[in-house]
């Protein structure tokens, strides 16, 4: 990725997201596609725009950001490392809601709840119990 127009700090950050997140530069398919909307000829006669796919997860990006193809380049595969993280944390809420739901229904019950269910239960067995007793008269 030496050819991006960065300095070395931000491309070796940006390696190193990208390494963190098991994505290599192998896994990414990059398109060069015209842009749209503002920029005039420039806009019309280069291909500015760049298209980044990420192959094992079939994201994909989009950047025109700006009118070099460089540093769009950059700018997609922040937005790619964005979009990656994002999906790694939903994941890990996901699962992590699936355990905590889990630790509550294996919970036991309270002392104090198991005394108020034992306590409804007696009350509504002695209403029963008080039906049945005047329907025999």
């Amino acid at each position: 990725m030496s050819a991006l127009p960065i300095n070395v700090e931000k491309e070796d950050d940006l390696a190193q997201r990208l390494a963190a997140l098991g994505v290599k530069e192998s896994d990414l398919e990059e398109a060069f596609v015209r842009s749209g909307g503002h920029g005039g000829q420039n806009v019309n006669k280069t291909s500015t725009c760049v298209q980044l796919v990420h192959r094992p997860t079939g994201l994909q990006v989009k950047c025109q950001t700006t009118r070099q193809q460089g540093l769009n380049r950059i700018l997609a595969r922040q937005l790619l490392i964005e979009k990656l993280e994002a999906r790694q944390r939903e994941q890990a809420a996901v699962e992590q809601a699936r355990v905590e739901k889990l630790r509550r229904q294996k919970r036991g019950r309270s002392r104090g709840a198991k005394l108020r269910l034992l306590a409804d239960k007696a009350h509504h067995a002695a209403k029963k119990k008080s039906r049945r007793s005047g329907v025999a008269e």
